[in-house]
């Protein structure tokens, strides 16, 4: 989304971890997972009794969204940084990042398709829409800016397979004011004439070579996007459409990608808030090709929070970028908006309550020279890397609820208690309870409907102290187990499958 705070809204041949995280947690001896100071799990007495009601009812005949993963991206140079690190220290930042072991186990990445020159794979103008582009290969502009590197080694060391790239702007040939910062419209869409013509399907076709080269390159893009809130045009990368003019768009790009040959698809739209994404979604939908042919939605949570389901919209939903602006600040709890804290809750709120199958940050990294405030999960500072709060958030969730993971029924009798529940493809299941009291709370769940789901509980602690610390197994007796949720604690209780 942004570049510049002044424009803020103001090789190794096997993968080191491509197990999901249920895998990973049966490698290890039950007796073996120590207790926390922070947080001492306590199994209810009678435990499945019925004198013992549950505060937590986990229901898995009920079943809601299913979910793609959660992630962030490296644009604007980002991956770049990444890339030239010392080792040590881009070994532990990727870690910090993907790892779903010792870190937060991110299942998806956002690229940025650049429209600058030196960073673009189309820097010059053809003669006419109609005439051939020169596209240059990835390799001639630092790997797509560290971009294709990075994709490369999460696939490698870590399974990510879910890619996905969004334009800011098209090349600065094909747009109305023929730059690629402060705004601009598409040349040839409703109400936007060029007197070099129409550059529709030209544009089309530069972001199918793009995902061309990508697939060339062994990583093969989920979608790609043709803008970035696109309601404004700010100094940077940016390109103004309407709701009418990216429908009338996506006639061209979604058919241009499904008859391609390539896996990659077309999404839209990388509007700027939930207020957006609700006009923006009205448009593709009252459009039959455009609908037809665009199989996700995507939004930000800067101008309103994703706070309800998209009315009409019957196709998965993702959150693709949001962060907050102020000083770097990596507390768990403070009462601010970059608190993990309450991370914690707009991933629950989005979960919930708008049904997104994705959830991203905006980046994953970043370096204090660039922006230097919140804007990333971790950040790195000369050979020191720093994760915040926000990264034990996503942590909580993404190394539990993996791809392909399906939302099912969670309910609590305690208001303070907000829960969301996950039935993974292994059969594993992921109950996420977020303790939003200043005061410890004794809970006990009810676990239902989930198949094969295992005979134990393995609680995961997050909060002031602890930081996704693992607490000793709690057996699980006919569905029942209990535990005591520390003050303003995220706490994510795994079940393996049996």
């Amino acid at each position: 989304m942004h570049r510049m705070m002044s424009w803020l809204r103001l090789t190794p041949t096997k993968p080191r971890f491509l197990a999901p995280a249920a895998a990973l947690v049966l490698t290890v001896p039950l007796a073996a997972i120590a207790m926390t100071d922070a947080a001492q799990a306590t199994t209810a007495p009678a435990a499945g009794a019925t004198s013992w009601p549950p505060t937590v009812t986990v229901d898995g005949a009920t079943t809601y969204q299913r979910i793609a993963g959660f992630g962030s991206s490296e644009a604007f140079g980002q991956a770049e940084v990444l890339q030239d690190a010392p080792a040590a220290t881009r070994q532990q930042a990727l870690d910090l990042l993907y790892s779903p072991v010792t870190g937060a186990g991110l299942t998806i990445l956002r690229n940025e398709i650049s429209a600058d020159v030196g960073t673009t794979i189309e820097p010059t103008a053809p003669a006419s829409p109609t005439a051939a582009p020169a596209y240059l290969p990835l390799t001639s502009i630092a790997d797509d800016q560290g971009q294709l590197w990075l994709a490369q080694t999460i696939r490698k060391e870590f399974g990510v397979t879910e890619v996905f790239a969004d334009a800011w702007s098209a090349p600065a040939f094909m747009k109305t004011n023929d730059s690629v910062d402060n705004g601009g419209t598409l040349c040839g869409v409703p109400g936007a004439t060029c007197a070099s013509g129409d550059w529709r399907q030209a544009y089309a076709n530069y972001l199918k070579q793009y995902a061309a080269d990508y697939a060339a390159a062994g990583v093969p893009l989920s979608y790609v996007g043709p803008e970035n809130e696109a309601n404004i045009g700010p100094g940077y990368d940016s390109m103004i459409m309407s709701p009418a003019q990216t429908a009338n768009f996506m006639e061209f790009l979604g058919p241009t990608l499904a008859f391609s040959g390539l896996p990659t698809r077309a999404e839209c739209c990388a509007t700027e808030g939930w207020d957006y994404a609700q006009q923006y979604a009205a448009a593709i939908e009252s459009d039959p090709l455009a609908d037809l042919f665009t199989p996700l939605f995507t939004s930000h949570g800067y101008t309103e929070a994703p706070d309800s389901p998209l009315a009409g919209w019957d196709k998965p939903v993702w959150e693709t970028e949001w962060s907050t602006f102020q000083t770097w600040d990596p507390a768990w709890d403070d009462g601010t908006s970059a608190s993990g804290f309450s991370w914690a809750q707009n991933i629950y709120n989005g979960l919930t309550a708008a049904n997104l199958s994705a959830f991203l940050y905006w980046w994953g990294s970043s370096e204090p020279t660039f922006n230097g405030d919140n804007e990333s999960l971790i950040q790195i500072n000369g050979t020191t890397v720093t994760p915040s709060g926000r990264l034990w958030a996503f942590a909580n969730y993404s190394r539990f609820v993996r791809p392909g993971a399906i939302r099912i029924g969670a309910s609590s009798a305690n208001s303070d208690l907000e829960v969301t529940a996950f039935r993974n493809l292994d059969g594993s299941v992921a109950i996420v309870v977020l303790n939003t009291a200043t005061s410890a709370q004794s809970a006990s769940f009810s676990v239902g409907g989930t198949g094969h789901a295992g005979p134990v509980a393995i609680p995961y602690v997050t909060d002031d102290t602890s930081n996704v610390a693992a607490q000793a197994p709690l057996p699980v007796s006919h569905g029942s187990f209990g535990m005591d949720l520390p003050a303003r604690s995220l706490v994510t209780f795994y079940i393996p499958a049996h």
